[in-house]
């Protein structure tokens, strides 16, 4: 799937997703007078999504990875601090929320892996390098795939598809 708004990327919503939940249990009475702590994590939370956000914005595959690699470390270090939380006794009540936090912070690590993984592995430099020709042959490239994919289902037998409207 393409997404042409970083607010539309899965990974994004679940950064944001991490940062609301992280702001919530800030808000707990475990973090009073903790600002240091607190300003940490939250700035840790919020790093993931922004990272995210600017990475998807640049023009070029290399300043993509880079972000993504930037957020991925955010998301270690809302996990660190995470792991921290949970050996402190002042933050015992709050043991279930955290775990949740660590399994969310560990999905968002995991995803942007296999997205680097898959810009690395890929061809594609960037948006920056596009040209009008590029791009033509591209879609003739893409057109031409569909084509060899619709013929090899006849060849099999496989009922034609319906035309897209």
């Amino acid at each position: 799937m393409k997404y042409d708004r970083f607010e539309q990327l899965p990974v994004w919503q679940a950064g944001i997703e991490l940062a609301v939940a992280v702001y919530a249990m800030t808000e707990k009475p475990a973090f009073e007078r903790r600002y240091s702590l607190r300003d940490q994590i939250e700035r840790a939370a919020v790093s993931v999504s922004n990272n995210i956000a600017e990475g998807f914005e640049r023009g070029t595959t290399q300043e993509v990875l880079t972000f993504l690699y930037i957020a991925r470390g955010s998301a270690g270090e809302v996990r660190s601090m995470l792991c921290l939380l949970e050996r402190i006794p002042l933050f015992s009540d709050l043991k279930s929320e955290i775990s949740n936090l660590k399994s969310l912070a560990e999905s968002i690590s995991r995803q942007l892996r296999a997205w680097a993984d898959s810009l690395q592995n890929s061809g594609i430099k960037g948006q920056r390098y596009l040209t009008d020709k590029t791009r033509k042959i591209e879609e003739a490239k893409r057109s031409r795939d569909e084509f060899l994919q619709t013929l090899e289902r006849v060849r099999q037998g496989a009922p034609y598809p319906e035309s897209k409207k």
